[in-house]
């Protein structure tokens, strides 16, 4: 019988398989690109690129995402009511208490960051302060200690970095071809077939690749966000708050002047609204709809619509 945990280790299995295949991507595209030039430099780049971009992510991320997000650190004083909730929250989840973080924004979201549990971050705007109640507010702070507790928040962060590395590979190449050639305009290259057909596949591998490396992200996103909607309700025991909650972003149309594609999949829901949001953004959505998050919430708690 499926339930909450079989879930959990079903997309946690599933997320690992996807990181599998971009470290495929990664090498099958420094490979491409070192046999087109006949030369096995570009593939060492790419690898020693690829450890030392992740393990500097690995280690400034919450910083950096905070800092785009024009986030500040609170104390206890600061906010007595958010820091008692997301502090009985954690120890109710078994969680070392997150240094806890607003950000002056006044769209109705939320996000967690941090490497692990240990050095976890929550940060919440004051636009979810001001329009939501105790009880919302907790089902939302729930939402994202399950991030830490399910380590998702690692899981986001190297997503995004490995998408990240693809995209620059990639983009190294095409401006190498551009210019003529990033080793000395392509010298000692042969011209026969074989580097021709490298040459497509690596041209193919560079358009191609950051359009898959992101839709993956964009996929271990959506299935992060609906296991943390699960996992927030199994904690409160009250799915009514996260459900309400739910319901006043998704008619929230207020803009977030710090929104970046770059961090929009660890908030709570899509930054990108109001006026002026482009169709790229709601193409490639890093959330899953609200509608279908409410109607499985609903479902599991035995709810009508």
């Amino acid at each position: 019988m499926t339930n909450l945990y079989t879930l959990q280790s079903s997309n946690i299995r599933k997320t690992w398989m996807m990181f599998v295949v971009f470290f495929l991507v990664v090498g099958a595209l420094g490979y491409a690109i070192s046999a087109y030039y006949g030369d096995p430099s570009f593939l060492i780049f790419a690898i020693i690129f690829s450890v030392v971009y992740s393990f500097i992510s690995y280690y400034s991320s919450a910083a950096i995402a905070l800092s785009m997000a024009r986030a500040k650190e609170i104390e206890k004083a600061d906010n007595p009511m958010l820091w008692n909730l997301v502090e009985n929250l954690a120890i109710t989840a078994g969680l070392p208490m997150p240094k806890l973080y607003i950000t002056p924004e006044m769209q109705i979201n939320a996000f967690a960051t941090g490497r692990d549990p240990a050095h976890a971050a929550v940060a919440v705007t004051q636009g979810a302060l001001q329009r939501l109640d105790k009880d919302e507010l907790q089902g939302v702070l729930a939402h994202e200690l399950s991030h830490v507790g399910n380590r998702d928040i690692l899981v986001s962060t190297v997503a995004a970095v490995l998408a990240g590395i693809v995209s620059l590979i990639a983009d190294i190449f095409l401006r190498s071809l551009f210019f003529g050639g990033l080793f000395g305009g392509g010298r000692g290259r042969n011209n026969g077939e074989a580097q021709e057909m490298f040459l497509i596949a690596a041209i193919a591998l560079s358009v191609l690749a950051p359009i898959g490396t992101m839709l993956i992200q964009l996929a271990i996103s959506r299935r992060r966000e609906a296991l943390a909607d699960a996992s927030g309700v199994l904690l409160t025991r009250y799915p009514e708050g996260l459900i309400s909650a739910l319901r006043k972003i998704q008619f929230d149309e207020t803009p977030m002047a710090s929104a970046k594609d770059s961090t929009a999949h660890m908030w709570l829901d899509t930054p990108f609204k109001g006026k002026g949001t482009s169709w790229w953004h709601t193409l490639f959505m890093t959330h899953p709809p609200i509608e279908a998050r409410i109607a499985a919430l609903q479902k599991a708690a035995g709810m009508a619509g």
